[in-house]
């Protein structure tokens, strides 16, 4: 392989299978609410094999679920399980776990929006360019479809665009739910049963769930920490009606379909990891679009806490969308690295990522390589604490999914990295004397812990010699779960949220 120069038609064309079939894509864009992902499901339920690709591990569960329902058998593939159905012939499946060589009559690619994420867009592209379907159902907003037409148009497929509406009016309401300034007794007032109000951080979610259950409402919490399983659960219970108010971050904007009459930004700032900025069109209509339920509500409703925030949401709501995004994101492989590994004589997988990132000029007009920040910060740490670690394997290490910025988490990543190290048996966490209580103290443990037990599920695939218990994680995680349940129950929150904290800030200056 030169790498100097390599070409990145050679990315389109190692999907053999792809290649080697006429693959028709059927676009399904608009809006939230608008029926793209319903119609998709119906040709996938109809057709003799299948895959839906999901942006998440709960909807890909969904889905599955969705099938199963319709008498459609249906396995279900992640990066932490396998349950396969015997002469099952759909699958439904995180877009990660997209498989190049199983030929399928139809495919769902969902959320397609998802191209622009600066760390998981190289797996839409690998879905959009790879999955050997004969139809390619591509769903999602407009804000891509130009460049995804582009690279159809270069491989020499055919494409149909669908373009769908709400199916219920979006209404941004006149007035804001404290006025001129952010109150808690007026905002107290203003709630109402179907609400959703969405925060940008677990400490606010948890502070507004738990002051709104001492003002007599039932509340379901859903934030990005929370296991799928646990997120199922409160979704169902606000679908149920168990929960007047859901509170939740933009967890909820992607493809959560739930029974919200109105959205609620309790903020319309978000941090992004490294600053506080103001959210941006998609954000908001994806976040915004979920109020409504067709066949629920004859409309969806918007509102903000205060009147002087209502000309962003506003504009964003008016605001064309479309990417800027100008090529499609491609990550390196494994076979990629080794090359780079032999031509710079290094075995620090860092070293390698860090050229295929930053010295390898690739002048194509579709694709383009995708940032490696996150695997980066990995790759350095794999190379501190295992650099004698087989380049394949440090790779492995460098994909898995954690936060690697929470301490926690990379402590128990590194325990997990030296028994691959020292290839000694790893079995999982020990379940913790307080599993069975009510006390919502170790409620932020449990978090921890439900994420330990999804990279530990992970690993078992990866290295099944060494974390050995993969019989056992369903009973794990599940005890795991109903506890998070319960504490999500009786949590008191932080006192203040982060809009209150700066408020007194302001008047103490």
């Amino acid at each position: 392989m030169k790498l100097a120069n390599l070409n990145l038609d050679d990315y389109a064309f190692s999907f053999a299978k792809a290649r080697a079939m006429k693959r028709h894509h059927h676009f399904y864009v608009g809006p939230t609410n608008s029926g793209k992902t319903y119609h998709a499901l119906n040709t996938l339920i109809a057709a003799k094999s299948g895959v839906y690709l999901a942006p998440l591990r709960l909807l890909a569960m969904e889905v599955r679920d969705k099938l199963m329902e319709s008498g459609v058998p249906c396995n279900l593939i992640t990066g932490e399980e396998r349950v396969m159905i015997a002469g099952a012939q759909h699958t439904a499946s995180t877009i990660e776990m997209m498989n190049p060589t199983k030929l399928v009559d139809v495919a769902i690619i969902d959320e397609i929006q998802m191209l622009q994420d600066p760390d998981r867009g190289s797996a839409w592209t690998a879905a959009l360019v790879g999955v050997p379907a004969r139809q390619v159902f591509i769903c999602g907003s407009n804000a891509v479809t130009a460049l995804c037409l582009r690279a159809i148009e270069h491989l020499n497929e055919t494409a149909e665009i669908t373009e769908l509406q709400r199916m219920t009016p979006l209404i941004l309401e006149d007035d804001s739910l404290c006025g001129a300034r952010y109150s808690k007794p007026k905002l107290k007032t203003k709630l109402r049963k179907g609400d959703a109000i969405i925060a940008f951080s677990r400490k606010d979610v948890l502070t507004f769930s738990a002051r709104f259950r001492q003002w007599g409402f039932t509340v379901a919490s859903i934030y990005g920490a929370l296991s799928p399983e646990v997120r199922r659960h409160e979704s169902a219970r606000f679908c149920n009606n168990e929960a007047d108010i859901l509170v939740a971050t933009d967890a909820i904007g992607m493809g959560l379909n739930l029974p919200i009459r109105r959205v609620i930004f309790a903020n319309i700032f978000k941090f992004d990891g490294v600053a506080s900025r103001l959210l941006n069109a998609t954000e908001v209509r994806q976040i915004a679009g979920r109020a409504g339920r067709f066949g629920i509500y004859d409309n969806g409703y918007v509102n903000i806490m205060e009147d002087d925030e209502r000309f962003h949401i506003a504009h964003m709501l008016a605001t064309d969308d479309t990417s800027d995004l100008q090529k499609l994101p491609i990550a390196a492989n494994i076979g990629q690295i080794e090359a780079i590994s032999n031509q710079l004589h290094t075995a620090k997988i860092a070293e390698c990522l860090e050229y295929f990132a930053d010295r390898l000029q690739f002048n194509h007009a579709l694709f383009a390589l995708s940032k490696i920040a996150a695997q980066l910060n990995q790759a350095l740490l794999v190379d501190t604490f295992a650099p004698n670690l087989s380049l394949k394997d440090k790779f492995i290490f460098t994909c898995a999914p954690i936060a690697i910025n929470v301490n926690i988490e990379k402590d128990y990543f590194l325990l997990c990295l030296k028994s691959v190290v020292e290839h000694t048996i790893r079995t999982l966490p020990p379940a913790p004397i307080w599993l069975d209580s009510s006390n919502a103290k170790h409620l932020e443990t449990a978090e921890i812990l439900s994420q330990n037990i999804s990279l530990y599920a992970w690993l078992s695939y990866k290295f099944p010699q060494i974390f050995v218990d993969a019989e056992q994680i369903p009973y794990l995680r599940q005890s795991v779960s109903r506890y998070i349940e319960r504490a999500l129950l009786t949590q008191t929150g932080y006192g203040d949220t982060q809009r209150e904290n700066d408020l007194l800030k302001h008047i103490s200056r």
